[in-house]
C-alpha cells in the first residue's frame, strides 16, 4: 500500500466517523454504555482469539511499536483460541480478534445483542498441515477418508493403532494431538474432515496454544496432529509433514499447492475482526489496523502464512475506512474456498 494510499485510509476513516455512530447505534438492542466507562483516546489496543493468526498479529504488534505511529501505544495480543476469543470480542472486552474461521452465527447474534459491530478483514491463507514425528518412516502420505476414520466420533476407543487406518502400517499406537474446543481450527478441521463442524473424536491431546501441539508431536514417535502451517513452517527439523490426498494425489501444503487451489480440503482464509465502535472511539485502532493492512504482504510470509494478492489488501484497506460492518459468510465455514474465491467475496462485500 502506498503512502497516498495510507493517508487517503485515515482521511476516509475520519470522513465516515460520524456515519459510523449511526451504525452502531442501530445494531445495539440494549443500553449504550455511558461515555465515562469508555475512554475516547485509550492508547492501547487489546488483541485475542486464535493461536493460529497469533503469529501474524503479533508481528504485526511489534512492527507497529517501533513505529513513528505506535510509539508510546500498549498493543497486547493474547489468544485463547477463535471461539474464546470471539467470546470477549462480542462482549466488547477486545478491540480486535483474531480468527481462523469466519464469525459463526451464534457470534454474530452476540455482538448484534451487546451493540459489538464489527468489520470482517481477511488477513492471510493457511494451510492447515498434518504432521507426524520425524522417525515415523511408514508414513509417507495419508487420505482424507484416513483422517475421517481416525478423527470421526465413532473412532474414540477403538482406532487406537496405525496399521488400523492402514493395513500396510505398523501394529503400533496411534497418538493424537489436535485443536481444541475454542479453537477455530478443530472447528474447519472437523468440517472439512468429518463433514460436521465441533463432530470429533475426543480421546487426544487437545490444546488451543499451537506450540504445545508442536512440543507434544515432537516429542512422540506413535504422533499424529494438525496445527497451522506458520507452526510446521517455524519447526521443520522437530516435525514431519504428510501429505494429503483428497482424490487426485498426494499433495504436500506450500504456498505454490495454496495458491494453485491443489491443497485440499485444507487450505483456509485467516481473518482479523475489528470493532467499529473501537475504530471509532480509539485512534490507536485505527493507527493499528492502518499499520497492519500495509505491512501484512510482508509480515504473512515472514511468519510461514500465505499472503493474500495484492488486491486483497487493497480490498481490506477500503472496507475498513468505508467502515464496512458485517460478514461475507452467512455464519459458517467455506470448505475448500480459494484465494480467487475470497477475492470475489471481498469485491462485493
Amino acid at each position: 500500500m502506498t503512502t497516498n494510499s495510507t493517508i487517503n485510509l485515515r482521511l476516509g476513516f475520519i470522513l465516515i466517523a460520524a456515519t459510523v455512530s449511526t451504525l452502531v447505534s442501530s445494531c445495539q438492542n440494549s443500553t449504550p454504555v455511558s461515555q465515562s466507562s469508555q475512554p475516547i483516546a485509550a492508547p492501547s489496543v487489546k488483541i485475542d482469539g486464535s493461536s493460529t493468526v497469533y503469529p501474524i498479529t503479533n508481528a504485526a504488534a511489534a512492527g507497529f511499536k517501533a513505529s513513528e505511529d505506535g510509539g508510546g501505544i500498549e498493543v497486547t495480543v493474547e489468544f485463547s483460541g477463535t471461539s474464546g476469543g470471539f467470546k470477549k470480542f462480542c462482549a466488547g472486552e477486545t478491540d480486535i480478534n483474531n480468527a481462523s474461521r469466519p464469525i459463526n452465527l451464534e457470534e454474530m447474534a452476540q455482538c448484534k445483542q451487546n451493540g459489538v459491530p464489527y468489520i470482517e478483514i481477511p488477513v492471510a491463507f493457511d494451510a492447515l498441515t498434518i504432521a507426524i514425528h520425524p522417525e515415523n518412516n511408514w508414513a509417507t502420505d495419508i487420505t482424507v477418508d484416513e483422517l475421517k476414520k481416525l478423527w470421526e466420533p465413532g473412532a474414540e476407543g477403538k482406532i487406537t493403532k496405525w496399521n488400523q487406518v492402514r493395513s500396510s502400517w505398523p501394529d503400533r499406537p496411534i497418538n493424537l494431538y489436535g485443536a481444541g474446543g475454542d479453537s477455530g481450527t478443530f472447528d474447519y478441521f472437523t468440517e472439512a474432515i468429518v463433514g460436521e463442524s465441533r463432530s470429533s473424536r475426543k480421546d487426544y491431546k487437545a490444546s488451543e496454544d499451537d506450540n504445545e501441539l508442536v512440543q507434544g508431536i515432537s516429542n512422540d514417535p506413535n504422533a499424529l496432529g494438525y496445527f497451522g502451517f506458520a507452526y510446521y513452517e517455524a519447526n521443520p527439523n522437530k516435525l514431519k509433514v504428510l501429505p494429503v490426498d483428497s482424490g487426485k494425489g498426494a499433495i504436500t501444503p506450500d504456498r505454490q499447492t495454496v495458491e494453485k487451489a491443489e491443497y485440499q480440503p485444507l487450505s483456509r482464509p485467516l481473518f482479523i475482526y475489528v470493532s467499529a465502535k473501537s475504530a471509532q472511539e480509539k485512534p490507536a485502532v485505527e493507527e493499528f489496523i492502518t499499520f497492519y493492512i500495509d505491512k501484512a504482504p510482508e509480515l504473512v510470509p515472514s511468519v510461514g502464512y500465505i499472503p493474500l494478492p495484492e488486491e486483497g489488501y487493497h480490498f481490506a484497506g477500503l472496507h475498513f475506512y468505508r467502515t464496512k460492518v458485517g460478514t461475507v459468510f452467512e455464519g459458517k465455514a467455506q470448505i475448500n474456498l480459494t484465494l480467487k474465491e475470497l477475492l470475489r467475496k471481498q469485491a462485493i462485500y
